[in-house]
């Protein structure tokens, strides 16, 4: 569930797109374009739950050596 407010500032979340990035050993991970609600004050993104089993998804195939 997204909240109404980030949690760490209180700022107004809005649809937006981001880049989330991971890094995984010695590499960086970046998967651009992610959808999120971000915080207007301080960035910080808010996945839902759809948008999080993606990017598990993506990060399982990064571990297990897939890359695309």
């Amino acid at each position: 569930m997204i909240p109404e407010r980030c949690t760490f500032c209180k700022g107004t979340l809005r649809e937006g797109k981001t880049e989330f990035i991971a890094r995984v050993g010695d590499e960086i991970v970046v998967v651009r374009d992610v959808p999120a609600f971000i915080c207007d004050r301080c960035g910080e993104a808010y996945y839902s739950a759809e948008i999080s089993q993606k990017i598990d998804t993506v990060m399982k195939d990064v571990h297990g050596g897939r890359r695309g």
